[in-house]
């Protein structure tokens, strides 16, 4: 039996960055469990990157995105193993830069139907970044911005 299989995912991410720290969530479930992560994720049917970007930060950050700018997008190829299974995905990003936002961030977080992966979110030193604990689409973008992680 084949235990291989190959998924696309499309995504759309916001970078905050303040006081040369980046704001990340926790991950839970997928390829980058118990990893660091850009807030984001996958479109919705009839939503536009904007729309997915604002309820995306809604949700898992509890920020309301005022202002955002469309600076990257890009993607990567990674394998990883879920159960007894294989799966090569390629991730395709869609990347903002947060400009001005309202609201509180939620530190922890409820997963549910709504907030399917994230437990939390916080500003982080990004000098002070392992890549080990970085998702894979975290790291390309950092790195793009001119970042140098360990």
């Amino acid at each position: 039996m084949n235990n291989n299989k190959e998924n696309k995912h499309l995504g759309v991410y916001g970078i905050l960055i303040k006081d040369e720290k980046v704001l990340l969530i926790e991950k839970k479930g997928g390829p980058y469990d118990g990893k660091l992560d850009l807030p984001g994720g996958g479109m919705e049917f009839k939503e536009t990157p904007l729309e997915t970007l604002k309820r995306e930060f809604q949700e898992e950050v509890g920020l309301k995105v005022i202002k955002a700018k469309l600076i990257d997008a890009d993607s990567l190829f990674f394998t990883w193993k879920y159960d007894n299974t294989i799966i090569t995905t390629h991730h395709i990003g869609i990347f903002y830069k947060i400009i001005e936002y309202q609201g509180t961030i939620k530190e922890k977080n409820i997963i549910d139907l709504k907030n399917d992966d994230a437990l939390g979110a916080k500003f982080y030193e990004i000098n002070s970044l392992k890549k080990n604990n970085l998702s894979k689409i975290t790291i390309l973008e950092l790195e793009k911005l001119g970042y140098k992680l360990k």
